[in-house]
């Protein structure tokens, strides 16, 4: 499962590149999505009126819910010091779960911001998708 943060969201609103290559091919992948946290989208869409609908119009992409269960363990998450709203709902998007048995790989702008364990990826890495 591939996830992207509030950066990685921000960054393919404003067209960055390699993740507007990516979004293009997932969506002739059936099956293939990237998932956005619901408040990575809210936070992005609070700092950039028009970049949620920018960002929904791919067809790859599907935003995760926060349902009952994620919102207790993201402000679990948030209480225990793991960082603010989205950067918690992203991390809980990164857990195994059952319906999907692969890593999760979470593309950001801040690899800093997540704890030891996750799997993050800068979009502007050397070699990201290929691209050195």
């Amino acid at each position: 499962m591939i996830i992207l943060d509030t950066g990685a969201t921000r960054a393919l609103a404003e067209g960055h590149r390699t993740l507007n290559l990516l979004a293009g091919n997932m969506a002739r992948t059936p099956g293939d999505l990237l998932r956005i946290p619901a408040l990575c989208l809210l936070r992005t869409e609070s700092e950039d009126a028009g970049a949620a609908q920018r960002v929904l119009s791919y067809s790859s992409i599907v935003v995760d819910p926060l349902d009952t269960i994620s919102s207790v363990t993201v402000g679990t998450m948030i209480r225990d010091g793991y960082g603010g709203a989205d950067i918690c709902h992203a991390l809980y998007c990164a857990l195994p779960r059952a319906e999907f048995t692969g890593m999760s790989i979470l593309l950001t702008t801040r690899e800093d911001a997540y704890p030891p364990g996750v799997a993050t990826v800068d979009i502007d890495s050397p070699g990201m998708l290929g691209f050195h």
